[in-house]
């Protein structure tokens, strides 16, 4: 069961590290159309998330150009990020194990956030690509039920889950936060768009391209835990926070599954789109 309110839908971003409303026309500067009262940082969003909705859905007003160049990521300092691995159906496939039990769940650390465009700099020879439909909390959660999850949740974002896999699989059990946390290893981004601008928010094509060659291409359908059983099975555990980022697995077509496995190398450009969230644009650097 799907529970959200369905009313406007809202668009937001960081642009120059404020708060804004993304438009057709461009952006509106939170704090300056609503007199102080929200922003400017981006995270003052989820003081009061349903309270800044109820506002954001109401604001037409004269929008400013908006740059893309200078977006950042629309929830810049999460107090905690979640993700899980092994969360679609063929991804779990191409790489010969078997579907989990319950979630696999790691983190990746903040320091690795980064902004929608730009470059990424590659510590090593060994770095995959693995595009993923980030969630973003909305209001604190405690053991929430499946059926009223999309009432948590404030809206979806693009994110790139850019694994090191040699730190990744280092060591016996193998820890996966590092290898996942190096700077810029975390793009989220364009914008934060709320859920009832989704037609089916359990159904996205989530994709990546490596120089405008796809290599990923899936629908979020296949995903093994859905975004509804993950929000209920974290907040079973621990007390979800406004802001909080879920990353929420990502589907087959990453360089590690294939034969022999291929990294991405300084000068390629990582595209990554998720259906009505927009695309998010990288160019890979080696490290000096």
């Amino acid at each position: 069961m799907i529970s959200w309110r369905k009313g406007a839908t809202v668009r937001v971003a960081n642009h120059e590290g404020r708060l804004v409303i993304v438009t057709a026309d461009g952006a509106i500067d939170v704090e300056r159309a609503s007199g102080g009262r929200f922003g400017p940082a981006p995270m003052s969003a989820f003081d009061d998330w349903a309270a800044f909705r109820a506002w954001a859905e109401t604001q037409s007003g004269t929008a400013a150009a908006l740059d893309p160049s200078r977006l950042g990521p629309p929830v810049p300092s999460p107090r905690q990020i979640f993700a899980v691995g092994l969360n679609y159906v063929r991804h779990a496939a191409e790489s010969g194990l078997p579907l989990p039990e319950r979630p696999l769940v790691f983190t990746k650390f903040a320091s690795a956030l980064t902004g929608p465009f730009g470059e990424v700099h590659l510590p090593s020879a060994s770095v995959d690509w693995e595009v993923e439909l980030v969630v973003v909390v909305g209001r604190e959660g405690r053991h929430v039920a499946a059926a009223d999850a999309w009432g948590y949740v404030a809206g979806l974002t693009a994110g790139q889950d850019f694994s090191d896999r040699e730190v990744q699989s280092a060591g016996s059990p193998p820890q996966f936060s590092l290898g996942k946390s190096f700077p810029g290893f975390a793009p989220i981004g364009p914008y934060l768009v709320s859920v009832d601008e989704f037609a089916d928010p359990d159904d996205l094509r989530v994709t990546t391209t490596v120089d405008s060659e796809v290599k990923q291409d899936s629908r979020s359908s296949d995903l093994v835990f859905s975004v509804p059983y993950l929000v209920s099975y974290l907040s079973s555990i621990v007390t979800l926070l406004p802001g909080d980022l879920i990353f929420t697995g990502t589907p087959e077509g990453v360089g590690l599954g294939q034969t022999p496995p291929v990294y991405l190398r300084d000068g390629q450009v990582v595209q990554t789109t998720i259906e009505t969230i927009g695309s998010m644009r990288h160019v890979m650097r080696a490290s000096r």
